[in-house]
């Protein structure tokens, strides 16, 4: 999977464990699937999973990882990969911008990723195939980028996996689930909420200032190919000036959460939601008490690396001290009556 700040790369194993407790549980939602790990998970567990995203690239990860079934796609994803990986490289718009402009990537992989992707829109590929070709050119730039983890900045010097070349590979595609089939999704998540017909909607919303769409506007780009108009060093879409959630406003996100939670008409809900939220614990526990049973548990993480290495000036000078490296991770069930389930941790209160 992509880097990818809050990435539940280390909680996943609990939380599928816990959902799979749960009596009745066949349909799952995912109303932010971010990189798609969740999702993906919970389809190799046997959920038929409704996998959703308001960004593009989001929405192509999850249908590219979730809703292709390795049955159908691997041997055409095989021929396909192939052949855009013998693809030599061709400078264009994406070299010019982020490779000269900005220095996201070396030359000689954004001439590839340039030739890649054009290649991918030139052929008449079904949805589901183009988003597994996609998916592999994320994965595969993901490797080879020079940033510290999201997309705000590029780092001063070379990272080492810039040197690398760029390699495709056939995305980790995973047979139809057991419970039926998945799907993905890019409706906002009010309407998500309200539209998916499931038995437990897990819920990750953004709970801070920064918006997604900034700090992966390259992953938007490659998947939209829209040569936007970009503004700053970083070369960012100008929609990341406006394509905002209220959940990245400290006054909106709560009446933000409270509307989503009044949407939801699944039985369960599992929300995860972390200690540098707006939100504190005894509002979130409040407001998720009115709609049933709650259970909770906190799991300490480790913050992403750009959170890790200080604050450095564009200069590259360091201007300050991280006040801290470690996380705390709060996964929150809410069912209709109280469940006789082990929650991943023994710290659950």
């Amino acid at each position: 999977m992509i880097k990818y700040i809050g990435s539940k790369r280390r909680v996943v194993p609990g939380l599928v464990e816990w959902i799979e407790q749960l009596p009745g549980v066949r349909r799952v939602g995912d109303l932010f699937s971010g990189s798609g790990r969740v999702a993906h998970a919970l389809k190799a567990a046997g959920y038929a999973v409704e996998a959703n995203d308001h960004n593009a690239y989001a929405a192509t990860l999850a249908r590219g990882l979730v809703q292709a079934d390795r049955e159908r796609w691997q041997a055409r994803a095989e021929r396909l990969i192939a052949e855009l990986e013998r693809l030599p490289g061709r400078a264009g718009w994406f070299t010019d911008q982020y490779c000269e402009r900005a220095r996201y990537f070396q030359r000689h992989n954004g001439a590839r990723i340039d030739a890649v992707r054009e290649r991918i829109e030139d052929l008449d590929l079904e949805p589901e195939l183009k988003a597994v070709a996609l998916t592999s050119l994320l994965l595969a730039a993901d490797k080879v980028d020079s940033t510290a983890g999201v997309q705000m900045a590029y780092l001063k010097g070379w990272s080492k996996r810039s040197h690398r070349e760029l390699h495709l590979e056939v995305p980790p595609l995973l047979p139809r689930a057991l419970h039926g089939d998945c799907r993905a999704h890019d409706l906002d998540a009010l309407e998500a909420a309200q539209a998916l017909d499931v038995d437990l909607l897990y819920l990750d919303p953004p709970y801070n200032q920064h918006p997604y769409l900034s700090n992966y506007h390259l992953w938007e780009t490659l998947v939209r190919w829209d040569r936007p108009e970009v503004y700053g060093v970083a070369r960012k879409r100008v929609d990341c000036r406006e394509r905002k959630s209220r959940f990245n406003f400290r006054a909106q996100a709560p009446e933000a959460l409270d509307r989503l939670l009044s949407a939801c008409n699944a039985p369960y809900l599992l929300l995860s939601y972390s200690n540098e939220a707006f939100l504190r614990q005894p509002q979130l526990r409040a407001m998720l008490a009115e709609r049933g049973h709650v259970q909770h548990v906190e799991l300490e993480l480790t913050r992403y690396i750009g959170a890790r290495i200080g604050v450095h000036s564009p200069a590259g000078v360091r201007t300050g001290r991280v006040s801290h490296t470690t996380a705390t991770e709060s996964l929150w069930l809410v069912s209709p009556e109280p469940v006789a389930s082990a929650a991943p941790s023994a710290s659950r209160s």
